[in-house]
């Protein structure tokens, strides 16, 4: 039999799976550290994650450009204040491009399995056509937006026309003059509604529960302010900087003080009476939970458009799904020519549809069958060598994912420099820690907004909170690497 040490030098370094954010920058950044023996694994066809798939019209970040980039890699030329998905996609491209990333990329691998081989300290993934590659480190950058999550609705296949989730738009379709149904009201939903409704005979949007909708304060940059940026790096740092803590502080009412934000819903139910004449129409855009509980929408065109002659939003629950259209539980038949699912994403089934086999008889999806969990989001006792990037409850409702990716990052490169320091063979988050840190996190999200009684997609089925992070980023950021085991092969 090989030698552990035949078997690592057989075997990639680090193994990075997903090439949004995340994956890109893991990857940069472990050059940077002078660690290029980096595999990269993308199930699509190019670079870009979330901004590569989602291409719906309107399509365009919630988060300004300046935050909604990495620090180490800035941008001086951006051509709005919230950047659109292409601008988004083209800025990834150039990243991996100009880091030299691409020789290391390899798309059209998709990983169903990762299996922990303990007697050579090496992980293997297994992707879907069979291949097999093998890895001392696995970093999975796979994202929480990242599987569209169909409704299960009778009737649903029995649909006659073309059908298709926001997230795998079909630009073959032509919508013009069509009539056209939209399910859901979500962050997608808004953006594409107002875009498709200039164009189709007629949009019906079903919606189940309303949500808060208040102003995008976008605007085009000015010439003068790019050059600026180019030329004045410290007033591009001042407004990423001042970006930063105008978000920052939402924190504070998000996850500490929920009583602060009835400033803020009762601004935008005066900007919902302002904008909407028609008080049936207003009724039902008018939410009945608290402002932050669900995600809150950025848009200026969302609520015009529901006015338009040619819109209807209806309240009224779907029953079933026919070849003609949509039924209601009122019994109305909603005649539509294409279906489109605007109901977001599968965000609490982290790594779903892969297997993660641990050692020991450790299987990720039986350890997380009360709900996914990790030690900062990254790291899971009985998982050595093995990261995630944006994981359990490292998302956020008031700022940059961008950041919290950068700080995980950095924790992630620094558990490969201690396990080099020290001339181990593994790395693994100690059960008592992860224990701890996720009791601590259950406990602070119980007295956050996202705990106010409505039912959103940060919630499991039996409701417990596995996406937020309760808590500021700049604390997220000072958390140690301390409470790991190191082994020797």
């Amino acid at each position: 039999m090989q030698t552990t040490a035949a078997h690592r030098a057989a075997a990639t370094e680090v193994l990075i799976i997903g090439t949004g954010f995340g994956g890109i920058g893991m990857a940069i950044r472990l050059k940077q550290a002078g660690i290029d023996d980096v595999v990269l694994l993308e199930r699509g066809d190019d670079v870009g994650g979330c901004w590569r798939d989602n291409t719906y019209p309107g399509a365009a970040c919630d988060v300004p450009s300046h935050l909604y980039s990495f620090s180490f890699e800035p941008k001086s030329d951006w051509s709005r204040r919230y950047a659109p998905q292409a601008e988004i996609l083209a800025y990834l491209r150039g990243c991996a491009d100009k880091h030299g990333l691409r020789p290391r990329i390899h798309t059209g691998q998709e990983v169903s399995e990762l299996r922990w081989d303990a007697a050579t300290s090496l992980w293997q993934a297994t992707t879907r056509d069979g291949r097999i590659w093998r890895a001392r480190f696995v970093v999975t950058a796979c994202g929480q937006l990242s599987r569209p999550l169909i409704p299960r609705i009778e009737g649903l296949g029995d649909f006659a026309g073309p059908q298709f989730h926001s997230a795998t738009w079909r630009h073959d379709v032509d919508l013009t003059g069509k009539r056209v149904a939209v399910i859901g009201t979500g962050a997608s939903a808004i953006q594409f509604i107002p875009q498709i409704a200039q164009r189709a005979a007629q949009v019906t949007v079903f919606q189940r529960t309303p949500p808060y909708v208040i102003p995008k304060q976008d605007r085009p940059y000015a010439r003068w302010e790019q050059r600026l940026f180019a030329r004045v790096p410290g007033a591009r740092l001042a407004t990423r900087g001042w970006l930063y803590l105008s978000h920052e502080w939402r924190a504070l009412a998000f996850t500490r003080y929920p009583a602060l934000l009835k400033v803020a819903q009762w601004d935008a139910l005066r900007r919902l009476r302002a904008q909407v004449a028609d008080p049936a129409l207003r009724r039902k855009l008018t939410p009945d939970y608290p402002i932050g509980c669900k995600r809150v929408l950025l848009s200026n065109d969302f609520l015009p458009a529901l006015q338009r002659p040619n819109v209807e939003l209806v309240t009224e629950a779907i029953s079933r799904v026919t070849p003609a259209g949509v039924q209601t539980a009122d019994g109305r038949l909603h005649g539509a020519d294409v279906l489109i699912h605007g109901t977001g994403f599968a965000a609490t089934e982290f790594l779903t549809p892969m297997t993660v086999h641990g050692r020991d008889g450790h299987e990720l999806n039986a350890d997380w069958k009360d709900g996914a969990e990790a030690f900062l989001g990254i790291s899971v006792p009985g998982y050595p060598n093995f990261f995630m990037l944006y994981g359990p409850n490292t998302n956020l409702g008031h700022s940059s994912i961008v950041y919290m990716l950068e700080s995980q990052i950095a924790h992630v490169l620094g558990c490969l420099r201690r396990v080099r320091r020290e001339g181990a063979a593994t790395i693994e988050v100690r059960p008592q820690a992860h224990r701890a840190f996720n009791n601590t996190v259950q406990q602070h999200i119980r007295r956050t907004v996202w705990d106010g009684g409505c039912r959103s997609w940060y919630l499991t089925e039996s409701g417990r909170n596995t996406v937020n992070w309760p808590g500021f980023t700049f604390v997220y950021r000072r958390l140690k690497a301390g409470d790991y085991q190191l082994a020797s092969g």
